[in-house]
């Protein structure tokens, strides 16, 4: 990973992923670009990765581009251009895309552990959890326009579902801050959390116990849910249950619960 930007741990089952760059806020640069999104690609096909915890080190998530990223669009120039990324086929093409849109491409849940400042970019990569965890206090906003800019790293689309399109254009044309518990509230986070990453870690600790197989399917339906036509999603939802009834997994979940004992899943290498 570029420079260390990006730390990666991986422990029973669950990955930890923390942005390395404190001295500058966790910062957005091409190597952090480029970390974000190496890491990303590693975690979509790591054997026996059950739950991702992402986190900042120091007291900040991530406070967005760097500010040498903005003197050079002064100029008309887009940095992040430069990052050498891996290959990738989804939807989001360009290197801020790609570093918050990863996320959601992991099979397995990504929890995003937010303290101090989420802003611009760095509230767009925590966009990319499945949930956001995060600190009281913790200071969110969609920044962009204080730069004269709009959010590009793929929250056009996303803040939407979560906060509703009138809260989404309110946050963005304001640029205005808020705190945790005000997120919680419109909807852009999960729940608040005095020690964000500790309540991460243990959420993830819990997943990473259920059958890898459920856990997985049930991302996979969720995500398609208002993305799709009924027809397809409960189409959907028929196939995967179908493949999880009976299963060795399923099976196991079942036998564990009645003998009263943790269960034993398997979990091949995706």
């Amino acid at each position: 990973m570029a420079e260390r930007r990006v730390t990666l741990e991986i422990t029973d089952g669950v990955a930890d992923v923390r942005l390395a760059r404190p001295d500058k806020r966790n910062a957005l640069d091409v190597a952090m670009f480029a970390a974000l999104v190496t890491t990303g690609e590693q975690l979509k096909s790591e054997p026996g990765v059950r739950a991702v915890v992402l986190s900042g080190e120091g007291p900040d998530f991530c406070a967005g581009l760097d500010f040498g990223s903005f003197q050079a669009m002064r100029d008309g120039e887009r940095l992040s251009l430069q990052a050498d990324l891996p290959p990738g086929d989804g939807p989001a093409r360009a290197t801020g895309q790609r570093a918050a849109f990863v996320w959601t491409e992991v099979p397995v849940p990504v929890i995003a552990a937010v303290t101090g400042n989420a802003l611009g970019g760095g509230l767009q990569i925590a966009l990319g959890a499945d949930i956001r965890i995060v600190a009281p206090d913790a200071k969110l906003s969609v920044l962009e326009i204080r730069w004269g800019l709009i959010p590009d790293m793929t929250g056009s689309q996303l803040l939407p579902e979560l906060v509703g399109r009138d809260v989404a254009k309110e946050l963005t044309f304001s640029g205005r801050v808020v705190s945790g518990t005000e997120a919680v509230a419109l909807g852009l986070a999960t729940r608040v959390d005095p020690d964000p990453r500790q309540a991460a870690l243990e959420l993830a600790r819990s997943i990473a116990g259920r059958s890898p197989h459920a856990i997985r399917a049930a991302k996979r339906l969720l995500d398609l849910a208002g993305r799709v036509d009924l027809e397809t999603g409960f189409a959907a939802e028929q196939k995967e249950i179908g493949a999880l009834i009976g299963s060795p997994n399923q099976a196991e979940a079942v036998a564990a619960f009645f003998a009263k004992r943790p269960p034993r899943f398997s979990d091949p290498a995706v």
